[in-house]
């Protein structure tokens, strides 16, 4: 093994690690979102409005991210639509995560004791903002861990956007083997960088979970 070239090449590394956490911020960040309107949508009485949220989950956790992120990065161009590549890739991240964040936003909802929503009917709240004020806000404390774990596991997922161009962690270690002509150290290098990365974040939600459930038990 020989791990030289990192003096050389260590800006690489940086420069995509900085993109790839870039890349899973905000793809983590529109996919709450759009999650979240899913979840409603998903929760509503009326059935149509059901069974699009239903089709939308059930269509992007049943097929590759390869498949969606190819069918979005051409299909902006089909369309006219010249966007940068990073665009393509967070809006690529961002409505696959949305179909899991949905389901983990809906679970956060259905787990909200019932009697908090008679509790804003009662004080002569909307259901909307009885939904809005009370139970959502709950939901999402209840979520928050799973929603840092989505966010991990988006920056573990975000490297399938080297494949269009997007300098990101892997790509460029691609481009370090190419360079080096070395197959297996730049990758030994990425992979130490991703596992720092996501080990360091679940460090950081184990503590902010374990303050979360010390919070709950003072109040």
């Amino acid at each position: 093994m020989d791990f030289s070239f990192l003096s050389r090449y260590q800006g690489f590394y940086i420069s995509g690690a900085k993109l790839t956490l870039y890349l899973a911020f905000f793809s983590v960040l529109f996919g709450t979102i759009l999650g979240l309107v899913l979840a409603l949508l998903k929760l509503s009485k009326i059935k149509a409005l059901n069974f699009i949220a239903s089709a939308y989950i059930e269509f992007f956790r049943g097929t590759p991210i390869l498949v969606q992120l190819y069918i979005i990065y051409y299909g902006l161009y089909a369309i006219g639509l010249n966007l940068p590549d990073n665009v393509a890739g967070i809006i690529t991240l961002s409505i696959n995560s949305a179909a899991y964040v949905a389901e983990i936003i809906r679970a956060g909802i259905s787990a909200v004791d019932s009697g908090q929503t008679e509790a804003g009917r009662s004080l002569g709240l909307t259901g909307a903002e009885t939904m809005r004020y009370i139970v959502i806000p709950q939901a999402f404390k209840n979520i928050l861990p799973a929603l840092g774990n989505e966010f991990i596991t988006i920056i573990k997922e975000s490297s399938i956007v080297s494949v269009i161009g997007i300098h990101e962690l892997m790509y460029n270690a691609n481009t370090v083997r190419g360079n080096t002509f070395k197959p297996y150290e730049p990758l030994i290098v990425a992979a130490v960088i991703y596992f720092v990365i996501t080990f360091t974040l679940s460090k950081v939600l184990g503590i902010f979970e374990r303050r979360l459930k010390v919070s709950d038990k003072n109040q």
